[in-house]
């Protein structure tokens, strides 16, 4: 239903993670016979989960980790670790800088040539540790350095972008052509990002496996301040989940929906699935672990742009290791640790056996979800306060 803004538009009304609850069913469910598992094209990992390809968040040997634990990492080809042979004194120099300076001297920072080398080098550190390797680049980029990412033993190519579409149009360059890019490439490609209904369903139409859900939610993304545009995640989730169901009637091919930000705890995680996600993809929970290269400062990957920043570095501190992060064990009752034991409990306590079965769950709109009967804890600045 759309409510009038003036006489002259009018709109949807969206929702975000706090607007929403998820809704117990007639039936309940031993958390071990939960089954997180996901699968995507050719591969299967332990937990529905991509690391953002942010340098504060993924490093080489912060991805070999969080495959081990049953996720997948995403290397930002277009970083630190592509644009110096030894980065840790850069990162140090970012995590140091005053907040009135840092975004300029990042731009400084980042301005530094992509190597090509690096990029095959880092691919290949991956690669060398047995696990699935995964990586970024922009729609910019991506023709002039896929072969070096290639050259590494690249398994999953992510093309990223504050938005990308299927139709670019300009009248100064020659645009990338997405759907004759993912025929030749030979590997499977994540389109993203993007936020409503017709962009999901023009992305999955260049053959994409899956397409990543999220403009302007992430803890760092100024993207909805400095350019106005943007959708909350739940409805843009639910939206792109319509999309690939209306794809998968065409065509018989299922693409995977990914929520891409904007997800702080196991609950936030639990309504991404519920709402339409196959997967999740976060960025300051691991900026935040013992091993993130970030030092417990975060930035996004449209930070330092040249001439529009849409980022901003921002302290996340730390809160423990991967591991704990992910799988607990938590010390602490405000859902920013275990976040996939949160999930799993959330879909036993539903009824659910798989991801799959989640998104079918009842959800509502739910405004005092997380002040109803809270008072106490907000007003003391604990648990969900």
């Amino acid at each position: 239903m759309e409510i009038d803004i003036g006489i002259a538009k009018s709109g949807r009304r969206a929702y975000g993670f706090d607007d929403i609850a998820i809704v117990p069913s007639r039936r309940t469910r031993d958390p071990e016979d939960v089954d997180l598992r996901w699968e995507m094209d050719a591969f299967t990992f332990g937990l529905p989960l991509l690391a953002a390809a942010m340098d504060s968040a993924v490093s080489p040997a912060t991805a070999v980790e969080i495959a081990r634990l049953g996720g997948l990492a995403v290397l930002n080809l277009e970083g630190l670790w592509t644009k110096y042979e030894d980065p840790l004194a850069i990162y140090d120099e970012i995590s140091s800088l005053p907040d009135d300076q840092a975004t300029r001297r990042m731009q400084s920072l980042y301005a530094a040539p992509i190597d090509p080398d690096l990029i095959t080098q880092r691919v290949r550190e991956m690669k060398d540790a047995g696990i699935i390797t995964a990586a970024s680049l922009t729609p910019q980029h991506v023709t002039k350095y896929i072969d070096a990412a290639k050259a590494g033993g690249l398994d999953i190519l992510v093309i990223q972008g504050t938005v990308v579409s299927a139709e670019h149009v300009s009248s100064r360059t020659e645009p990338l052509d997405l759907f004759q890019f993912i025929r030749d490439v030979e590997m499977p490609v994540i389109v993203g990002g993007v936020a409503s209904y017709s962009g999901s369903l023009h992305l999955m139409r260049t053959g994409a496996v899956a397409v990543l859900v999220g403009v302007g939610p992430g803890a760092a993304c100024t993207t909805r301040g400095v350019l106005g545009i943007g959708v909350p995640q739940a409805t843009a989730i639910a939206d792109a989940a319509g999309a690939r169901t209306r794809y998968l009637e065409e065509t018989g091919r299922y693409v995977h929906v990914i929520a891409d930000g904007g997800m702080r705890t196991g609950g936030d995680i639990s309504k991404a699935i519920a709402v339409g996600a196959d997967a999740v993809m976060l960025g300051s929970p691991f900026a935040a672990t013992e091993e993130a290269p970030g030092s417990g400062v975060h930035w996004g990957m449209a930070t330092f742009h040249p001439t529009l920043p849409r980022g901003s570095r921002v302290r996340v501190g730390t809160i423990g290791t991967i591991e704990e992060l992910l799988l607990g064990p938590a010390h602490e009752n405000d859902g920013k640790r275990n976040l996939f034991g949160a999930l799993r409990t959330s879909m036993a306590t539903t009824g659910y056996a798989n991801p799959k079965e989640f998104q079918k769950a009842e959800v509502m709109v739910a405004p005092a979800l997380q002040t109803e009967g809270k008072q106490l804890q907000r007003s003391q600045g604990v648990g969900m306060g």
